[in-house]
């Protein structure tokens, strides 16, 4: 089943609210995914490169197999910290992404790279993930999260949602739904020299979209030929460095429901997650059309 979530705010680049919104908003709709739950967050808070890798039982061997592979990447080393499920490090490095973020995928299990995108997510629910991670802490500008309900793989941190961009900065998914056509998609970008690391479809919408925008392309029209593109039923939430966005396919069969005023704009696959951003206030609500899709940025 799985259900998502989202919240973008207007005025402020940085609002103290944003994790305790996220873990609201998921607590809402953890019903529909008890097995485990992920966050991807937008804050402005270092000037380099934020990279958040899983750790497995030989956590010594993991990070030390990532410290060699920023050395030869000829990234330095600024800060690290090991913190429940995940290594953490923050470095300085000006090359290309692309093949920095292979080489460091060929270390150790990357969850997310991005000068503003960090993901956290592991096994257990919204508040079991702010207990280890702090999430209710964490300030900011925006972010999506996700919560799931293992069908097709395990329950283990790295097959928890969000899925971030491989390969590319600060691009991530949250998605309910199936691609039908998975493999042609993703057969097509492998044979432009991209790589994925698993074979989720939220991975593959996630390098569709990040590969447009690296082309050029706005995200309003990634997403409008997202909708044309891929098969399925589906709605998903997009995160960038700058804004979100939404699309769904054109039967609509994925639940979504939006609530936007002058100062946030908040996405959710229930409008219950939405009642928690304002208890006892009654809210006026829509519900995105079939094959509709939109952006907020600024």
């Amino acid at each position: 089943m799985c259900g998502i979530a989202g919240i973008f705010f207007k005025k402020a680049e940085t609002n103290p609210t944003l994790g305790q919104a996220l873990v609201d908003m998921l607590d809402g709709c953890q019903h529909r995914g008890l097995d485990s739950t992920g966050f991807a967050l937008y804050e402005n808070t270092f000037k380099g490169l934020r990279l958040r890798f899983i750790v497995d039982d030989d956590a010594g061997a993991t990070v030390a197999r990532v410290k060699a592979a920023l050395a030869e990447q000829g990234a330095k080393l600024v800060n690290e910290k090991r913190e429940g499920a995940s290594f953490v490090v923050e470095v300085e490095y000006d090359g290309e992404i692309r093949p920095f973020a292979y080489a460091m995928e060929h270390a150790a299990k990357l969850v997310s790279i991005g000068s503003a995108l960090d993901i956290i997510k592991d096994v257990g629910t919204a508040h079991d993930l702010d207990r280890i991670y702090g999430i209710k802490s964490i300030a900011g500008s925006h972010g999506v999260g996700h919560v799931r309900l293992a069908t097709e793989s395990e329950v283990k941190p790295e097959a928890a949602h969000p899925f971030w961009a491989t390969g590319f900065s600060d691009v991530a998914i949250v998605h309910n739904g199936q691609i039908t056509n998975y493999w042609k998609m993703r057969r097509r970008l492998e044979a432009r020299g991209f790589e994925f690391r698993t074979d989720n479809d939220s991975e593959l919408i996630a390098v569709y979209l990040a590969d447009k925008l690296a082309q050029g392309e706005t995200l309003e029209l990634a997403l409008e030929q997202s909708v044309d593109d891929l098969d399925g039923v589906f709605s998903f939430l997009v995160s960038t460095k700058d804004g979100i966005g939404f699309a769904k396919d054109r039967l609509a069969a994925k639940p979504m429901v939006m609530f936007e005023n002058d100062d946030l704009v908040a996405i959710a696959s229930e409008e219950v997650s939405l009642n928690r951003l304002f208890p006892g206030r009654p809210l006026s609500t829509t519900e995105p059309a079939p094959g509709t899709f939109r952006t907020w940025s600024r």
